[in-house]
């Protein structure tokens, strides 16, 4: 009866259940796994964010399948901030950059098609990979005193049915920005192979190493077709409001034909409101006051986690650019399943196992670290205590 494109296990994992138990018996939980910035104690403006929606324009209806002009020009006056010329006509507003991959891969592949896609990464793609008919291969970060992409074996996995190549910048969870010589390298295989380059930039703003060698914004690469996504849910900590982009780049022939068909697709949804799109131009600026917040806090609890990870400890944590996330490398005497089994059920710190974000070898913990600075370092102390007990 069911496509096999939904033919996940539902079937709640170890680690899902004990939460679950946990929470039903009361029992504490220090969360090191949070996100959810609304969640995480930053003080927004309840007046400002809701009072965006009044907008009384929005009554009438004036559907555009790129969203409405003013938005667009807020997302380009954004790009403009950094540096990068984008054109009103480049930008697609989305309620989400889930959807807006999904303009994106129905754009560039057919049934059966490949992606390649970084490893590690977020698990959020597997999914949209398989909803959109679409095969992911990955291609390899490796660590060297710092996450870079292994380019000799991404290009030996660009195989015949390659349509694109998709970098996430930063990646999450490795924090890692894509160098300059490396988007030099990808455009040119693009350009070889009549690729497309696909770039998550979500996470772009949290910058937190300066690096002059790192890529500003995709959304200014013109020697190949490129789609860079982004955000309201990151960029101004509003995941709740559900509004992204895609912007649109590349030679102007492929270009034209591009945001044609994409056009197309956009019209077929119409999927942003119109409430939505009048409040944009005012969530975007809120920016302002909740990114210093949430830079402030990541900042802290990384410096904490520097303090307290001294080399003579069995926990590690390697060097993290951008984002909000922390990887620790734990002992590989235990899964890193078992880890994050045995911290909840004996010290009740929960945390994300490595094969979450689909790390290759055993020992990898992911943290977020958005989580107030009291709660974040108890939980860094209990992991510590359980790693030396273990051992």
């Amino acid at each position: 009866m069911f496509a096999s494109r939904t033919g996940w296990s539902l079937t709640p994992n170890r680690l899902s259940e004990l939460v679950r138990e946990r929470r039903q018996q009361g029992l504490p939980l220090l969360d090191l796994t949070e996100s959810n910035p609304t969640r995480c104690g930053f003080v927004y403006n309840p007046e400002e964010i809701l009072g965006a929606l009044a907008d009384r324009r929005a009554l009438t209806y004036e559907p555009d399948p790129r969203g409405l002009l003013s938005a667009r020009q807020a997302v380009v006056s954004y790009y403009a901030e950094c540096g990068v010329k984008v054109d009103p006509g480049q930008v697609f507003l989305t309620t989400s950059t889930s959807e807006a991959y999904s303009y994106v891969f129905r754009l560039l592949a057919d049934s059966g098609d490949a992606i390649l896609v970084p490893q590690p990464s977020y698990p959020l793609l597997d999914f949209l990979g398989g909803l959109n008919d679409v095969e992911l291969v990955p291609y390899p970060l490796v660590y060297d005193q710092g996450w870079e992409v292994d380019l000799a074996t991404l290009e030996a996995r660009l195989g015949p049915r390659a349509r694109a190549i998709l970098v996430v910048h930063p990646n999450n969870p490795t924090g890692s920005f894509v160098q300059c010589s490396e988007l030099e390298f990808l455009v040119q295989s693009c350009r070889r192979r009549g690729l497309a380059l696909i770039a998550d930039e979500v996470f772009a703003d949290y910058v937190l190493v300066r690096d002059d060698r790192r890529v500003v914004s995709h959304a200014g690469v013109s020697e190949a077709l490129t789609f860079t996504l982004s955000g309201l849910s990151k960029i101004s900590a509003l995941p709740q409001m559900k509004l992204a982009w895609l912007v649109a780049s590349g030679p102007s022939a492929c270009l034209q034909e591009a945001l044609a068909r994409l056009e197309v697709i956009a019209d077929t949804y119409l999927s942003v409101s119109a409430p939505l799109a009048y409040a944009l131009p005012k969530w975007l600026e809120s920016r302002r006051t909740l990114q210093p917040q949430i830079l402030a806090r990541v900042r802290t609890n990384l410096l904490r986690l520097d303090q307290v990870l001294t080399p003579n400890l069995p926990v590690s944590c390697g060097r993290i650019d951008g984002g909000w996330y922390a990887i620790l490398k734990l002992p590989s005497t235990h899964s890193d399943e078992a880890w994050a089994v045995d911290l909840l059920s004996h010290e009740g710190v929960l945390v994300h196992p490595g094969h979450f974000f689909d790390f290759r070898s055993d020992g990898y913990l992911v943290v977020s670290l958005l989580p107030p600075p009291g709660i974040f370092e108890e939980g860094i102390q209990k992991i510590l205590a359980r790693v030396a007990q273990s051992g």
